[in-house]
Parts: structure tokens; C-alpha cells; sequence
């Protein structure tokens, strides 16, 4: 009966749509605004992007209702065209982001990192439908920054089939309809991604198991990095990272690996090493600890926008420091752009 009613429901909001009822539009396209959000975010490793591909997807969604043929669900149909939309955006875009100011070479060997990358809200990712079984990834996994720097080096198509089917759970023949391909195509492509994730695992970033020992353990570390950030207490900071730990800072291809050469940034980079020159405040990215930092007026009475960090952390430790020098996201987060003392 339930399903009999929904499907009654969605044909009286698609004619009176069809009819010019943006109301209507609305109730029948809402229930899947934040998960399409979210996959265009997978797609395109920018939330920014993913806010412009959305406002795309709706507006076509809308102009096309009369090509929808009610043989699929709306929820399929919708995500046709949100990954048809991130294909053709990732086509068009053909500058590289602008970087956010000079920074020191790395200690070691510069490693292929991606450079167009952003976090995500955490306050966008809480109300998520439930994970469907038969996915290989689950949430937390399908939006670890790594695991996005991962796919990020993927060609388009296969990022959109790994997304799919392993992701999103859709099947085979799901996939070829929506990517307007053959299931032999969609079977290729997912075998080359999965080959690829499998070689990038070898770096160690890709650890599926990655991920705080429990919710207390996240808030303590968490709890110690500011404390520890706020007395300008290097030594304690890195004590708080994995021996192997990572700190990279999109959009700039670098990174820091190891606690020496971080603690050497740390000592040289932000505000000089004057660390308490930064003010850190929690937030929440990725589905993982984050904190926004504010850089001190010269007056040191009111404090500017700089940057968000995201913390991966690994068991007992920080495996991973994920810097974004770009005040424009603080909006996103609901974060103000200043601090007063």
C-alpha cells in the first residue's frame, strides 16, 4: 500500500508540476537536494562547484519535465542529470584555481596531489538518507579527503561509474542508462577505477579503517590540538600526529610528510611560527574534525578569516592535516568572518 500512495503521490506532483507548479516541483525534487549535493561535491571536489551545479540541475530538471517518462524514479532521473551536468562542467573548466600565497618547498620529494579540492560542511552530511548495503563505501569513507584526492586523478567517466556503482549502489544497467553507455563500458571503467584505488592504497592514505578510536577519543584529541596550537606548543602538537602523518594544503600540490618536516612548517609557515597569533574555533567537515582558523589584527583586537583544517584521525592519533587557505567557504560553515578579542 505504501508503495501504491508514493507512487500516486509522485504522479499528482509531476502533472501539477508539468502544469507550472513550482510548489509542486519543489516537494517532488526536494527529498533528494542534499544526497545530489553531495555527489556533485564527490564529482567535483569542490562545494562551491557543486552549489553552481545544483542551481544547473534544477533549472533543467525543470525546463524537462515533459522528457521525464515516469519508467524510472525520480531520483534516478535526477541523478542523470546531475552527473551528466558535472561531466560537461569538468569539461568546460579550463583554468586551475588561484593559489593563496607563496609556501616552502616541501622536505621531500613532491608527491601528485590534487589541486582543486574543498571541504565539505559537516552540517550538510548529518541528514543523509540511510547507506544502502550493497555500496562499497559508506559515508565517512565516501568523503575522506583522501579518498577524493583518490578519485579526483581518475578520468571523468571513470570517477562517475566508480561514484555509482560503488558509492551510490546503483547497478550495472542503472549506470549505463544514466552515463548513455553500454554495461560492458560501465563494467571497463569501474575494473580500471577499482585498479587505480587499489595503487593509490599502496601510499597508505587510503586506509578504509581510518578513523578515530571513538567519539571521545575525536573530542579529546581535539580538545589537545587547540590547547596545544593556542600556547604555541609545537612539540605537543606533534605528539598528537601519526609518525607517518600528512599535511597538505589544496590548491597548492605539496606535501608534508612525517612529524619532522610538519613540525618544520609549523614552526616557519602560519604567522611565522607564532601560532598564537591564530585563533582556532571547532567545526566539523568531511564527516571528521575540523577547526577554522582566524588570523590576529596587528591592533590584536578583533581576528580575520584565513583558513579551515580538517584532522583525519587515525586510530589514537592525527594521520592527516588538510589545510584550505580560503576564507570564502566560512560562509558555508555558517562561520562569521571575524573574531573580536
Amino acid at each position: 500500500m505504501g508503495g501504491t500512495s508514493e507512487a500516486a503521490d509522485r504522479a499528482r506532483l509531476l502533472a501539477l508540476a508539468r502544469s507550472g507548479d513550482q510548489r509542486a516541483f519543489a516537494d517532488l525534487v526536494g527529498p533528494y537536494l542534499r544526497e545530489l549535493h553531495v555527489h556533485c561535491y564527490r564529482m567535483l571536489g569542490s562545494f562551491q562547484d557543486a552549489e553552481d551545479v545544483i542551481q544547473e540541475v534544477l533549472l533543467r530538471a525543470w525546463r524537462h519535465l515533459d522528457g521525464f517518462e515516469n519508467r524510472s524514479s525520480v531520483r534516478q532521473w535526477l541523478y542523470r542529470i546531475a552527473t551528466n551536468r558535472c561531466l560537461t562542467f569538468q569539461a568546460r573548466a579550463a583554468t586551475a584555481p588561484a593559489g593563496a600565497g607563496p609556501v616552502p618547498p616541501p622536505s621531500n620529494a613532491p608527491e601528485v596531489e590534487v589541486v582543486a579540492l574543498q571541504p565539505y560542511p559537516g552540517s550538510r552530511l548529518v541528514l543523509l538518507p540511510d547507506h544502502d548495503p550493497q555500496a562499497r563505501y559508506d559515508l565517512r569513507e565516501s568523503v575522506d579527503l583522501a579518498f577524493l584526492s583518490a578519485i579526483q586523478l581518475l578520468p571523468a567517466r571513470q570517477r562517475a561509474v566508480l561514484l555509482l556503482r560503488d558509492v551510490l549502489a546503483f547497478s550495472a544497467a542503472e549506470t549505463a542508462g544514466l552515463l548513455d553507455t553500454s554495461v560492458a563500458g560501465v563494467n571497463s571503467a569501474l575494473q580500471r577505477g577499482r585498479a587505480a584505488l587499489h595503487e593509490h592504497r599502496a601510499t597508505g592514505r587510503l586506509r578504509p579503517g581510518r578513523r578515530p578510536e571513538s567519539s571521545a577519543a575525536e573530542r579529546s584529541i581535539l580538545r589537545s590540538y587547540l590547547a596545544a596550537w593556542h600556547a604555541c606548543d609545537i612539540p605537543a602538537l606533534v605528539a598528537l600526529l601519526r609518525e607517518d602523518a600528512r599535511l597538505t594544503m589544496p590548491p597548492f600540490p605539496l606535501a608534508y610528510r612525517g612529524r619532522d618536516a610538519i613540525a618544520r612548517f609549523l614552526a616557519t609557515v602560519p604567522a611565522r611560527g607564532r601560532l598564537d597569533q591564530i585563533t582556532l574555533v571547532p567545526a566539523r567537515a568531511n564527516v571528521q574534525p575540523a577547526v577554522a582558523a582566524y588570523v590576529r589584527d596587528p591592533g590584536g583586537r578583533r581576528a580575520t578569516a584565513y583558513g579551515i583544517m580538517v584532522l583525519t584521525i587515525d586510530g589514537s592519533a592525527i594521520g592527516e592535516i588538510t589545510g584550505f587557505a580560503d576564507p570564502a567557504l566560512f560562509p558555508f560553515f555558517g562561520l562569521p568572518g571575524h573574531l573580536e578579542a
